[in-house]
């Protein structure tokens, strides 16, 4: 008889206990709610508005609108106008666009001549998916105004993909695996490591020194930086000798560009363990905060084919401008100078992120 009102007993302590845990009881709300809110409304299979560009060197009535009938398939997003293709290589390279259209010369005679591809296209082959989207305007038929009814002819588009030519998945997986995996271990290796001190009385002997907010913070930090660093280490090397995956730029660039997404996490993890109580808590938030950095920062899916409320809290996470940073760096050959803007968004992240940290962290105990 005393079997049901012991269970009921433990029962309800574990229910009081929950509604005290502010956070375990937000992210039991919170998880499937931003997993519904991911799934079905930020992650969009069908990709539209590619940042592209377009070198016209026609400059005809003709090239005009085949260039104004590529922007209204909503597939290609036309933000830059350039002379050269060499211009549209640049901005491939630099990760600015990811489709460049080529216009040649003598485009209308290659349109009216049904044996010569009428124009080219410039795809940034390192995700497939964007070959995949690109090679759909190659039946984009071409009007010629030369009555009441237009004439429209079907052209073929010589498609050239750079950075990846063979079109493997891994090539573009790699990269961006770098910095889920960063993401993950820098986050949770620091967002428990003031809880832990606590937890384990340490805090109190920290307390009692003369080491301040700032020092304490900067010394938890440092050492993993090392551990990032070995690790980018690791997972460059079994990606280029397991999988093939190049490294087309500088590896002291590739080194530079993740030690500040490093820092950046790093002070990420370090707010998270001002905030939480117990490491389990620090462990749920950073499980909280990886599920959208991998759906919203490119890895997945592309950037630009996203909804625009999805792109705008893309750019507040650190990896998406890391994803960009790897590849542009590893299969693009991109300079860290050309990727300097991703540079200061995760620098400007890391100093928001650690002076939060330092102004919500107590040097008292509880």
């Amino acid at each position: 008889m005393m079997f049901p009102t012991r269970l009921i007993a433990i029962m309800r302590k574990e229910l009081l206990q929950l509604r005290r845990d502010r956070i375990s009881l937000g992210l039991i709300v919170g998880v499937p709610v931003m997993q519904l809110l991911l799934f079905g409304y930020a992650i969009n299979m069908d990709v539209r508005n590619l940042k592209a560009g377009v070198a016209d060197q026609a400059g005809t009535h003709l090239s005009r609108q085949f260039v104004a009938d590529l922007g209204q398939t909503q597939v290609l997003n036309f933000v830059y106008a350039v002379t050269t293709p060499q211009e549209l290589e640049a901005l491939l390279r630099a990760g600015k666009i990811s489709v460049g259209v080529h216009i040649p010369p003598d485009f209308d005679r290659r349109a009216l001549d049904g044996n010569r591809t009428a124009a080219a296209l410039l795809v940034d082959g390192a995700d497939p998916t964007i070959v995949g989207v690109a090679n759909q305007l190659v039946n984009v038929p071409i009007r010629f105004d030369t009555g009441p009814q237009p004439v429209k002819r079907a052209r073929s588009f010589e498609v050239r993909s750079f950075f990846n030519p063979e079109r493997r998945t891994v090539v573009n997986i790699v990269p961006g695996l770098i910095g889920v995996i960063l993401t993950l271990t820098m986050m949770m290796f620091t967002a428990v490591a003031i809880v832990r001190e606590r937890e384990h009385g340490n805090l109190e002997l920290l307390i009692n020194t003369p080491v301040s907010t700032g020092q304490l913070m900067i010394g938890k930090v440092l050492p993993y930086v090392l551990i990032g660093m070995v690790q980018l280490a690791l997972v460059v090397t079994v990606g280029r000798y397991l999988f093939n995956v190049p490294v087309q730029g500088s590896i002291v660039h590739l080194y530079i560009g993740a030690a500040v997404f490093i820092a950046a996490n790093l002070s990420l993890g370090l707010f998270v363990s001002t905030v939480a109580k117990t490491q389990f808590q620090a462990m749920q938030v950073t499980f909280f905060v990886l599920l959208p950095s991998i759906l919203l920062s490119g890895f997945i899916f592309p950037f630009d084919g996203m909804p625009r409320l999805a792109q705008y809290l893309g750019e507040v996470l650190p990896i998406t401008h890391f994803i960009r940073i790897s590849r542009g760096i590893m299969l693009r050959d991109a300079s860290i100078f050309e990727l300097r803007n991703e540079i200061f968004m995760l620098l400007g992240f890391t100093v928001v992120a650690m002076t939060a940290a330092v102004m919500r962290f107590s040097r008292r105990l509880d």
